[in-house]
């Protein structure tokens, strides 16, 4: 068996993490929290990995990323997962004219759209679309 690997932190750096790891908004931000402290107080990678059940090597991942670039590296960079089919800033307009034309029949307004904008989705999608509409301008 190999050195455990550990971390010193500072009473700062550890409440910081503490508060990210209690009130933190994504809950893979309060999990990378979560090994970071278990790591400092010294269990191994793999009792880490057991706790937050992740592989150990993406527990020493994180531990790495954390001591270069803090705990703003513990957070999900911009550009990870799947990019949305209706775009706020393009299809808005495009998307209120259709629904505005076809209120009463929300799935004509879809097939509108669908032949309109050359993009395939679900109704789901574009009442989720039509509520982050609403919500935007109402907030």
């Amino acid at each position: 068996m190999g050195k455990i690997r550990t971390i010193e932190l500072s009473s700062h750096k550890k409440q910081s993490l503490e508060e990210g790891y209690h009130s933190g908004k994504s809950h893979a931000f309060r999990k990378r929290c979560q090994l970071i402290l278990l790591k400092s107080q010294g269990h191994t990678s793999q009792d880490v990995g057991q706790i937050v059940k992740m592989n150990q090597i993406s527990v020493n991942n994180w531990l790495s990323r954390y001591q270069k670039e803090g705990i703003q590296g513990l957070f999900t960079k911009p550009g990870r997962g799947r990019k949305p089919l209706l775009d706020q800033q393009q299809d808005a307009a495009t998307v209120r004219q259709a629904v505005q034309q076809e209120r009463q029949r929300l799935s004509q307004a879809k097939r509108i759209l669908e032949k309109d904008l050359n993009k395939e989705f679900s109704l789901k999608t574009l009442k989720r679309f039509l509520k982050s509409l609403t919500s935007d301008t109402n907030g």
